[in-house]
C-alpha cells in the first residue's frame, strides 16, 4: 500500500537524523513499509500506545524533541466525533506517515484539507496560485489558501467543528505560512470553529532581528506587527496574534496548542523535510532571512541552480568569483532571474558555517544568524557603477512589503550606512520581546533581543 501523500516527502540528505522512541525493529518496518491501518493493527495487538509512533529529531547534545502532531494522545479525544479539516502539506508528517493517512487511519472524520502556498504537497514554486482540487488517493477536496482567495471561505467552513493546522514554519515575516494562520483564525472565529495548532520548532526561533512592520506596508508578506525575524513559533504567533489584537476575533476564542516537548528557544533544530522547495538545506534556511530581501533587486539568489539561498551573483556587477548558472526548475524555478546566464558573486555556506561555529563556541548551540551586510555591499556595488541606486531594486513596492517598512530602502538609495537603523531595529526588538513573554510557551534559552 503506497501513502496518500507520504510519497511526496522529501527529507534532507545527511542532515540530523531520525528514529522512532522504544519501538521494535519488526515494528518500525512495519511503519516504514505498511499502510497506516496495518501499523495501527499491529501496535494494538502489541498493547503500544499510538504516542510511540512520535517522531524524534535528534537536537543537541542528544536532546530529543518531540513534535506537536506527534503528541496524538493529546489531540485525538478532541477530533474524536468532530468534522474535521486541516490546513497541511508536505512537511505535516508524524513519523513517515502523513498526519492526514494517520487521522484517517484513526477513524477521524476529515472532510478536506486547505493547501497553503507551495500547495498540499509542497511542489508548487514560490507565489504561484494554487488550484483548488482533490486528492487522488483519498478523495478528499483540497481548497487554496493561496490562489483567489487567502482566507477559508464560510462555506468551507459550514460543516467543520474543528480545523487542525500543522504546517513547518522558518520564522521570517515574509515567509507566507504564519500569514496563512492568521486568516485561518480568523475565519474559524468568524465560523465559530476550533482550532487545534500542532506547534512546531522555529529554526530561528531563538533571535528577534529586521525591521519592525510597519502598519502602511500590511501584506500576505508581511502580516503580522513583529520583527522581521520574529522568534516565535507558529503555536506562539497564534496566542500573541488573538491577544494583542494581530487579529479580530472574538475574546472568548482562543485556538488549542499543542506544544513540542524538548524544545526551547535556544535549543539547535534541524528539520528533516525542506518547508519549501527553495529551501533545500539546512545552510538555505539558516541564510534565507538575511537573503530574502534580494528578491525584488537584480541580484539572484541561486533559485534554479542545486543550491538556493546559499547564493548570490549577478551576471555584471563584479563581486566575488563564485560562479553558477540558473536555469528553469520545475516546481522550484520555472523562470529563474537570469535564467541560463553565467552569474558570478559569493556562496555563503562559510558564512553560515562561521555563525554556528561562534554561537556553539559563546552559547553552546549552534544556531544561524542574521545581516543585511550582504545586500548593503552589493547596493553600493551597483551606485559605484552606476551613479545611484536606481535600477537595482526592481521593484520597490515589493521590496518595501518584504521590509514591512520604505526606511531600509530609503537608506540604501541615500547610501546612508544602515547601523543607525539597526540600532533603532535593536531598541524595538527589546520592547517587542517584552511584549511577547507573557504568550512564550518554551523557555528563552538565547541571548536577549535588542541586548
Amino acid at each position: 500500500m503506497n501513502w496518500s501523500f507520504s510519497g511526496q516527502i522529501e527529507r534532507f540528505e545527511g542532515e540530523g537524523h531520525m528514529h522512532f522512541l522504544a519501538l521494535p525493529k519488526a515494528l518500525v518496518g512495519e511503519i516504514r513499509g505498511q499502510g497506516a491501518r496495518r501499523v495501527l493493527k499491529l501496535m494494538n495487538e502489541l498493547g503500544l500506545t499510538l504516542l510511540l509512533l512520535c517522531l524524534a529529531i535528534s537536537g543537541a547534545h542528544g536532546q530529543d524533541i518531540v513534535l506537536g502532531n506527534a503528541q496524538m494522545d493529546v489531540y485525538l479525544p478532541w477530533l474524536h466525533s468532530k468534522r474535521v479539516a486541516v490546513v497541511g502539506n508536505h512537511t505535516s508528517v508524524v513519523g513517515d506517515v502523513h498526519l492526514v493517512d494517520t487521522l484517517l487511519a484513526q477513524g477521524i472524520d476529515i472532510r478536506h484539507v486547505f493547501a497553503p502556498e507551495h500547495g498540499f504537497r509542497g511542489e508548487a514554486a514560490n507565489g504561484a496560485d494554487i488550484l483548488d482540487g482533490s486528492d487522488a488517493a483519498t478523495g478528499l477536496a483540497i481548497y487554496s489558501l493561496h490562489g483567489k482567495h487567502r482566507k477559508p471561505q464560510l462555506e468551507q467552513l459550514a460543516d467543520i467543528d474543528v480545523v487542525v493546522f500543522d504546517i513547518q514554519d522558518v520564522g521570517a515575516r515574509f515567509y507566507t505560512y504564519i500569514s496563512s494562520l492568521m486568516l485561518v483564525m480568523e475565519a474559524c472565529a468568524e465560523a465559530d470553529v476550533e482550532l487545534v495548532v500542532l506547534d512546531r520548532p522555529n529554526p530561528h526561533g531563538h533571535h528577534m532581528q529586521g525591521p519592525m512592520l510597519d502598519p502602511a506596508f500590511k501584506s500576505f508578506v508581511g502580516s503580522i506587527p513583529t520583527p522581521m525575524v520574529h522568534g516565535l513559533t507558529l503555536g506562539e504567533a497564534a496566542l500573541m496574534g488573538c491577544a494583542e489584537g494581530w487579529i479580530e476575533v472574538p475574546e472568548q476564542w482562543v485556538p488549542r496548542i499543542v506544544t513540542c516537548q524538548g524544545w526551547s528557544h535556544g535549543s539547535d533544530f534541524h528539520l528533516a523535510i525542506r518547508p519549501s522547495p527553495n529551501l533545500p538545506s539546512t545552510t538555505s534556511i539558516d541564510l534565507y532571512p538575511s537573503l530574502c530581501l534580494f528578491e525584488p533587486t537584480v541580484v539572484s539568489v541561486g533559485r534554479g541552480t542545486p543550491h538556493p539561498f546559499e547564493s548570490i551573483g549577478h551576471p555584471s556587477l563584479g563581486l566575488g568569483t563564485f560562479a553558477f548558472t540558473p536555469v528553469s526548475t520545475p516546481g522550484a524555478a520555472p523562470h529563474p532571474k537570469h535564467e541560463n546566464a553565467n552569474c558570478v558573486g559569493q556562496h555563503l555556506g562559510e558564512l553560515a558555517a562561521k555563525w554556528r561555529t561562534e554561537s556553539s563556541a559563546a552559547h553552546g548551540q549552534p544556531r544561524p544568524g542574521f545581516t543585511l551586510e550582504p545586500l548593503e555591499t552589493w547596493a553600493r556595488q551597483w551606485m559605484a557603477q552606476q551613479g545611484s541606486l536606481d535600477g537595482f531594486i526592481t521593484s520597490p513596492s515589493f521590496f518595501d512589503k518584504l521590509a514591512g517598512t520604505d526606511a531600509l530602502r530609503l537608506a540604501l538609495e541615500a547610501g546612508t550606512p544602515l547601523t543607525a537603523l539597526e540600532a533603532t531595529w535593536a531598541n524595538q526588538h527589546a520592547a517587542f520581546f517584552e511584549t511577547a513573554q507573557p504568550h512564550l510557551l518554551y523557555p528563552w534559552n538565547a541571548p536577549l533581543p535588542g541586548r
